[in-house]
């Protein structure tokens, strides 16, 4: 429950503030991150789709064409 109140506050703080006052990431912070995460996620990409849902987002795609 404590944990849940501090989280509140946290998020609290930012409320009102305006972009020059939010921490930003740096150029060199930025570029760091994006390759940590193509190293974690690079793995994931090339992994065959189950075809269930290969199916469902050609449907969805299909219904979204559709409406248009």
């Amino acid at each position: 429950m404590a944990r849940k109140v501090e989280m509140r506050a946290e998020k609290d703080e930012h409320i009102g503030r305006t972009a020059e006052d939010v921490p930003t990431l740096d150029a060199i912070s930025r570029e760091h991150l994006g390759r940590r995460m193509q190293e974690l996620y690079e793995p994931i990409w090339d992994e065959e789709l189950d075809p269930r849902l290969v199916e469902l987002l050609q449907a969805m795609d299909r219904a979204r064409s559709g409406s248009d």
